[in-house]
């Protein structure tokens, strides 16, 4: 049974915060937890929604940033049952909610410009006949551009956000080149981005990208890099202070 396969873990080091997870679904990642702490959350921000939610990793971490409305959007049942009751575990149902849809047809869900900050921690790998999936349809859900691709993530994200909306995205460096050519076809401007590295003399392997709608391109802000580790292999100063954000005593 799906139920033998499940395992509560504390949401890293964030306090009181509780996330279910299956055995053999996607876990979130670090990935996830670096997006949550790269989003800035403006006072005059309303709406903020987060594209294939999972198991609400994002939500959760957010609600420890604002008090604003949080939306999160899964398309699996499976998958959308473990966040809907990750969110009932937190007795966050006031502050999270959670749509079961695809992404793709959210422009009918909700009007245009109604939403005013959009994250994403999106499949990073494309999605050819020779691709090399998983045979997990969960795994393979969340790592490949199996359901969408990054073109209809920011297809659906300008048409969603506010005229001073932002999309929050984290993506493999080696994407950089589709994600610059993606926002411009999609008139947004990429406005922060910074690189993330495994250690320092190592390549990025992933970018952390604020883009806003309709956004005058050339006020680019490069950020200095992002060290997972140190050079004996722990996590970095930086890394371990992410993870003790909203931590009691920190």
């Amino acid at each position: 049974m799906a139920e033998d396969r499940e395992i509560v873990n504390d949401l890293l080091g964030y306090d009181g915060l509780k996330i279910i997870q299956r055995t053999d679904m996607f876990h979130f990642s670090l990935d996830s937890t670096l997006l949550a702490d790269f989003v800035h959350i403006p006072a005059t921000a309303g709406t903020i929604m987060d594209f294939g939610t999972g198991n609400a990793p994002i939500p959760l971490f957010l609600s420890l940033k604002t008090d604003r409305r949080i939306i999160g959007v899964e398309i699996q049942p499976e998958v959308f049952d473990l966040a809907r009751r990750s969110v009932e575990l937190n007795h966050l149902e006031s502050r999270i909610e959670l749509i079961q849809a695809d992404i793709k047809d959210l422009h009918r869900m909700f009007p245009p410009e109604s939403v005013d900050i959009i994250t994403c921690n999106p499949p990073f790998f494309r999605h050819r006949p020779e691709s090399n999936l998983n045979k997990n349809e969960y795994l393979t859900i969340a790592r490949h551009e199996v359901l969408i691709d990054l073109e209809g993530i920011l297809i659906q994200s300008s048409r969603l956000l506010s005229r001073k909306g932002r999309l929050f995205l984290i993506h493999r460096a080696d994407r950089l080149e589709d994600v610059v050519r993606g926002l411009q076809q999609n008139d947004m401007a990429m406005k922060r981005l910074r690189f993330v590295y495994p250690k320092k003399g190592k390549d990025a392997i992933s970018m952390l990208i604020e883009a806003k709608v309709h956004g005058n391109p050339g006020s680019l802000k490069l950020m200095e890099p992002l060290y997972v580790y140190t050079d004996s292999g722990e996590y970095s100063p930086e890394i371990l202070s992410i993870f003790r954000y909203g931590k009691k005593g920190s």
